[in-house]
């Protein structure tokens, strides 16, 4: 845990004024970005060094993806397929650029949904009857943005006949060639643990029986698999550590899923009882969130890559069960985001989705007509991933670095475009730290791009790069006078200062 435990009420507000007079002044137009870079011989000094490439992959195409729940796509992208919301288009091809983005619509709603059919009685569990407006609206996302689309199929409803009417309905409307993967189910670990509906005595039924194992599992997945047409399967989409444990399992006793995906929360809230403690920022930043959490997921890219599947982390966010706000709402969720991005890049992970929903405290935007215009009101975590972007395009090596420690983290990237850039991520709220980098053989000029926000717990005033989405956008499209510093090498290195509560993406040409 890292100092920003203690005090937890004081270190917010100090942190604030102290991120905060440095942001607003950058807004207002009051200082110049590389004035902070004048200061830096002031604060606490540590020195970095970057080494040669990881053995980690490098990033593949789409690996920043999204993943959204059923009901999500028409809040998101509308209900017209002829007049698709631009906002999300733009916000989804930022954090992809010039790439297929990967979006898996599934989540909680996997096993709520089914596609009605005349053949099969309505299970008791569903909420969600999908039609072919959304079908139609899901086509024209896919096909807008050229996109690849894992979409899930109920098996919580344990019918061979609704699986497969849902599976036929998604490849006759939307394509073999838009559909990444069919994904069967979402955490069956847990049908035995939730109410999958609720009686005529208001009884929470759940979807299984309490003796519902793995075993019972395959069997099951197996029963439902065979009714399904001859397209890419995904799964297990599970995320509990003892059936994650069996990701070698299944991978051997299900050949055609071709893709594996599980599910990683920085934070389990699910099972907290009410007189519990909450999740904290400070945990969101603690390593344990991002790092370590990374990992654990080591084991299950060894046993994926064994039996030559690809693995993504198709669900991954700051807290479960929809998140917290002041946790994940707040700009320390931006932060974690780029450092967990990185750590699963480091695992060898093939991808990642963000999971985001109308509602939840851990949603990336909302939108809504203003005046008969679409508009979205981004929220911090965003520019994290945005930042990610910018600093690991596609083909990407990760490489060594040595020298973090404390509340400062750094990756490094080396692009086929041959710069290096390097990510600075300062955690602590109330000191700034300089930083002197070192990269052998590189000496010429370089940049500082800043991701800034008023405080850790701040949900709005972000910057990146002196840029912003303000309170609300219209166009999905950074705005403001771009402010990137050029910074000289002095005796061979880099200097940056980091204020609190910041990151930096210095790149070398």
């Amino acid at each position: 845990m890292r100092p920003i435990a203690r005090g937890h009420g004081r270190w917010r507000l100090v942190g604030g004024l102290v991120t905060g007079t440095i942001a607003l002044a950058v807004l207002a137009g009051a200082i110049d970005v590389p004035d902070l870079d004048a200061e830096a011989p002031r604060s606490p000094h540590e020195t970095l060094t970057i080494g040669a490439a990881t053995k980690a992959p490098a990033i593949h195409p789409g690996f920043l993806g999204l993943s959204l729940e059923y009901r999500t796509v028409e809040a998101y992208a509308g209900t017209d397929p002829a007049a698709l919301d631009p906002v999300f288009l733009q916000l989804v091809r930022n954090i992809d650029p010039n790439q297929r983005p990967v979006i898996r619509v599934g989540g909680d709603s996997t096993d709520w949904a089914w596609w009605p059919t005349a053949s099969v009685r309505r299970p008791s569990g569903i909420r969600i009857d999908l039609t072919p407006q959304w079908l139609g609206v899901t086509h024209a996302l896919a096909a807008a943005l050229n996109a690849k689309v894992t979409l899930g199929i109920n098996l919580e409803a344990n019918n061979a006949k609704l699986a497969a009417a849902e599976a036929d309905a998604f490849v006759a409307g939307i394509g073999t060639n838009r559909i990444e993967a069919l994904e069967l189910g979402n955490e069956p670990e847990l049908y035995h643990s939730f109410g999958w509906y609720e009686n005529a005595k208001g009884h929470k039924v759940p979807g299984r029986p309490a003796n519902w194992n793995f075993d019972r599992y395959l069997a099951d997945y197996a029963k439902i698999e065979r009714s399904l047409p001859r397209v890419t399967l995904a799964g297990p989409a599970i995320g509990s550590p003892n059936w994650l444990a069996q990701v070698g399992s299944f991978a051997k006793a299900q050949r055609k899923v071709r893709v594996l995906t599980v599910h990683r929360y920085a934070i389990a809230h699910c099972f907290r009882g009410p007189s519990s403690r909450g999740p904290s920022i400070a945990e969101l930043l603690a390593p344990e969130a991002s790092s370590n959490l990374a990992k654990t997921t080591v084991p299950l890219v060894a046993a994926a890559h064994a039996h030559g599947d690809s693995i993504r982390v198709d669900e991954i966010n700051t807290v479960s069960c929809g998140g917290q706000l002041g946790v994940s709402n707040a700009f320390a969720s931006a932060l974690w985001t780029v450092d967990a991005l990185f750590a699963m890049a480091r695992a060898g992970v093939d991808g990642v989705n963000l999971h985001t929903f109308s509602g939840a405290a851990y949603e990336l935007f909302a939108f809504k007509p203003v005046a008969g215009v679409w508009t979205a009101f981004v929220k911090p975590q965003y520019y994290g991933m945005l930042l990610f972007a910018q600093a690991a395009p596609p083909g990407s090596r990760l490489l060594r670095v040595s020298g973090a420690s404390g509340p400062v983290r750094a990756w490094a990237t080396r692009a086929p475009d041959q710069r290096t850039r390097i990510v600075l991520i300062n955690d602590d709220p109330l000191h700034s730290r300089s930083l002197t980098v070192r990269v052998p053989g590189r000496t010429g000029a370089a940049s500082v791009e800043r991701l800034l926000a008023p405080s850790l717990g701040a949900t709005a005033g972000v910057t990146l790069g002196g840029q912003s989405f303000g309170a609300a956008t219209a166009t999905g499209q950074l705005a403001g006078t771009q402010q990137i510093t050029a910074i000289k090498p002095g005796g061979g290195a880099y200097t940056v200062l980091l204020p609190a509560g910041s990151a930096a993406l210095l790149t070398l040409r």
